[in-house]
């Protein structure tokens, strides 16, 4: 069998004396989509800053295709800055917040990080940024500032551009958390897309019923642990841990949805 596009191990994180992360395990297999649920202060969010290394763990591994970068405190050894932002780029994340260039029109947007990171021609940033506005349903929106834009249209240019970067896998941290709840079906309508396309993707979500309908592995965190992961008819329609059922009983009715 091939070996998961994602592999982690025993993956430690704290700040302080604050444990956040204890000794996480998971494996993502290329195509597949991980919906990540779980109450506020799990350890969700902090999980994918670490793949994605915008935090550093203290302890345990992280493969995300070729590359592995092992963690032993502070005689961990990161990457150089070149090769620290490929890494970053074959793991593209998509925050709650947009953090879009309020200067730059949704082109520029989506065409600065191939240009400036993976020293993109400009023809052919431009090219394929217009295609990926196209895939999110934003091409007549190219030449508009971010400030023109609604929350859903601004979420899904940041999605645009995280593809830009030809990732790997995607990461998306409760994209929609921040949104009007009339926006966001248009965003979750596109991940919906990513996922027919067999982009691997990794979800922290609280839309339950979004995570069962797309996600072929839904992993429940309680207290920086993974206390409960399956598909999603076992977790979410069967959950085995007391935890976990209690977690999804404030969401009766939302799963089956």
């Amino acid at each position: 069998m091939a070996a998961p596009l994602i592999d982690i191990s025993k993956l430690k994180k704290a700040f302080g004396q604050n444990v956040v992360l204890k000794d996480i395990s998971l494996q993502v297999e290329r195509g597949q989509v991980v919906a990540i649920i779980g109450p506020s202060g799990s350890g969700k969010s902090t999980l994918l800053r670490c793949i994605n290394l915008l935090s550093v763990p203290q302890g345990g591994r992280i493969t995300v295709g070729e590359q592995t970068i092992e963690f032993n405190g502070v005689h961990t050894t990161l990457p150089n800055e070149r090769a620290l932002a490929r890494f970053r780029a074959s793991t593209g994340m998509v925050f709650q917040h947009f953090n879009l260039f309020p200067h730059m029109t949704v082109l520029r947007n989506v065409m600065e990080g191939p240009v400036t990171v993976l020293k993109t021609p400009k023809a052919q940033a431009e090219a394929e940024a217009r295609a990926l506005l196209a895939k999110v349903g934003l091409l007549e929106r190219a030449d508009y500032f971010p400030d023109k834009l609604s929350g859903g249209q601004k979420q899904r240019v940041a999605i645009a551009r995280a593809l830009a970067m030809k990732p790997t896998v995607m990461l998306f941290d409760e994209a929609t958390s921040a949104l009007d709840p009339e926006l966001v079906g248009e965003v979750l309508g596109v991940i919906k897309g990513l996922a027919k396309d067999g982009m691997t993707m990794i979800l922290v979500t609280h839309e339950i019923g979004f995570a069962r309908e797309v996600a072929d592995q839904v992993v429940f965190m309680r207290d920086g642990l993974v206390a409960e992961s399956g598909p999603p008819e076992r977790v979410i329609d069967n959950p085995q841990e007391a935890s976990t059922q209690a977690f999804l009983g404030r969401f009766k009715g939302v799963a089956a949805q």
